[in-house]
């Protein structure tokens, strides 16, 4: 079942993005990448920032959670994770479907450059690359991340994004 997280979903959604983050180790820059992936107060800013995660829930479990920033004209897709040992189970993918119905608005996603599998994962599921200069506009609009982080990143969008 896909719900709206709590405030008692907060140890959770932490959990799952620091157990999925490790398939980033070794992949995305060295200097990007640092344990705990997200640390619990960088948990608290994106909430106060307006992040709304979203969870899969089986048998009162949490395996999977994906955030959504709404952010006037477009909404973003932020810290989409699925534990570890469910994935390639279809969570990213009902989360995904869900999230992409709450808004009429373009849907984008940011993610590592070198995080090939979730970038397949995004085409896989109707979004598309931008270029390499609307990526670096796009991020610095929309996202609070420093440059190193722009550089390394890609940008994904839905069908209602006009470029």
């Amino acid at each position: 079942m896909i719900r709206l997280c709590t405030a008692e979903d907060r140890q959770d959604i932490y959990e799952i993005i620091n157990d999925a983050a490790v398939a980033y180790k070794g992949i995305i820059p060295s200097d990007r990448f640092h344990e705990p992936y997200m640390s619990m107060e960088h948990l608290n800013d994106e909430i106060h920032a307006g992040v709304v995660f979203w969870g899969y829930e089986d048998n009162g479990v949490l395996g999977g959670i994906m955030g959504i920033q709404d952010k006037g004209d477009v909404v973003l897709i932020r810290h989409a994770y699925v534990r570890t040992n469910q994935r390639g189970s279809g969570i990213g993918t009902k989360l995904l479907a869900h999230l992409t119905e709450l808004s009429t608005k373009p849907f984008l996603i940011g993610t590592w450059e070198d995080a090939s599998w979730a970038i397949q994962f995004y085409i896989k599921n109707g979004f598309k690359l931008t270029s390499s200069e609307e990526k670096v506009a796009l991020l610095q609009k929309y996202w609070n991340i420093p440059a190193r982080q722009v550089e390394t990143s890609v940008v994904l969008c839905d069908s209602r994004w006009k470029e």
